[in-house]
């Protein structure tokens, strides 16, 4: 077991399991407020928890001993996830989780293609027919008929 829990395979699992939960919980939430201050509580949360995390593991660091570039990059990434969680809060209020979910998940396809342009990853034919599929499924899934 111990083996296991130092895969990154285990812990995307475990990332997978979060984030539909996710979905189902936060579909819930928003039915009866709005979508921007569901989207703040949500975040509170998370802040809470990763204090929580921190401390237990004793990881706290001076802020000032982090690069700049480390800092550009987690800040453009937070902004990123906040606008992400914005939208999505929004996508939820207005539409089926079960198909707000799988359109969100495109963000599969924009990291392969992205981790090919700006980080010189390498996909071979059977990884691009996955992304392919990955997309197909995710319109098929969200396709209201």
């Amino acid at each position: 077991m111990p083996q296991l829990v130092q895969s990154w395979q285990f812990w995307a699992i475990i990332a997978a399991i979060f984030a539909a939960l996710t979905a189902i919980f936060a579909k819930l939430g928003v039915q009866d407020i709005d979508s921007d201050y569901a989207t703040f509580i949500r975040t509170l949360v998370v802040i809470a928890l990763l204090a929580a995390i921190l401390t237990i593991g004793d990881k706290w660091r001076n802020p000032t001993e982090i690069p700049g570039r480390a800092w550009l990059f987690l800040v453009l990434s937070g902004l990123a996830t906040g606008a992400s969680w914005f939208a999505y809060f929004r996508a939820l209020k207005l539409g089926d989780a079960a198909r707000v979910a799988p359109l969100d998940k495109l963000s599969i396809v924009l990291v392969a293609i992205f981790g090919v342009i700006f980080l010189g990853e390498r996909l071979s034919a059977v990884n691009w027919l996955g992304v392919a599929l990955i997309a197909a499924g995710a319109l098929l899934l969200a396709m209201k008929v």
